[in-house]
C-alpha cells in the first residue's frame, strides 16, 4: 500500500524528521539522563516520562520515514472550473438542505472535524475532478450512499497551515 502526498507533504515530513533528529532528540535525551540521576529508577515518574516522551520521538520518525518511502507523489494542480487537491468545496447535502465546506487534502492532513476530508474518503473520492453544479453520488457501503451538489469550488492553496496527522 501506498500514501497519495504531494511534494509540499513531503517536504514538510523530512522538516518535521530534522528536528526531531537534530534538536527535539538532544533534548530528550538530556531529560532521561538528568531524570536518571535523581535515583531509584522504579519509583522514579520524572524517569519514566522522559522515556516515553523520547520513544514517542522515535516513533514519530520512523512514521514520518515509513509515510515517505511508501508514498506516490500526487499533482496538486487542478483545472480552474473542477474540484482537485487543496481547493475548498461547498456541497450541498439533498437530505439534510444543508451547505457544508470542506477543503480537500492529501491522507496526512485528512481531519474531518476542521472540515479537511482526505481525497480518500468517500466523500472526497466522488467529488474530485467535478464541477460546480454537479451532483454526486456518495458511496458510503454497497448501495447505501447519499447525493450531494457541488455548489462553490475555491482555488485555495497548500499554504502549509494544514497540520500533518499525528498518527
Amino acid at each position: 500500500m501506498y500514501n497519495e502526498l504531494t511534494k509540499n507533504d513531503i517536504k514538510k515530513m523530512r522538516e518535521e524528521i530534522e528536528y526531531r533528529k537534530i534538536v527535539l532528540r538532544k533534548e530528550l535525551l538530556e531529560d532521561v539522563k538528568e531524570a536518571r540521576a535523581h535515583g531509584d529508577l522504579s519509583e522514579n515518574f520524572e524517569y519514566h516520562a522522559a522515556k516515553k516522551e523520547k520513544n514517542k520521538n522515535e516513533g514519530r520518525i520512523r512514521y514520518l520515514e515509513r509515510m515517505i518511502k511508501t508514498a506516490k507523489i500526487v499533482s496538486d494542480e487542478s483545472k480552474e472550473d473542477e474540484v482537485g487537491l487543496n481547493n475548498t468545496v461547498h456541497l450541498y447535502f439533498e437530505e439534510d438542505d444543508e451547505v457544508e465546506v470542506f477543503k480537500l487534502v492529501t491522507t496526512v492532513r485528512g481531519n474531518s472535524l476542521k472540515g479537511l476530508i482526505s481525497t480518500e474518503s468517500p466523500i472526497g473520492k466522488a467529488i474530485l475532478g467535478k464541477k460546480v453544479g454537479d451532483r454526486v453520488f456518495i458511496r458510503v457501503s454497497g448501495d447505501a450512499g447519499y447525493y450531494v451538489v457541488v455548489k462553490e469550488i475555491e482555488n485555495t492553496v497548500d499554504d502549509g497551515s494544514d497540520q500533518l496527522r499525528s498518527y
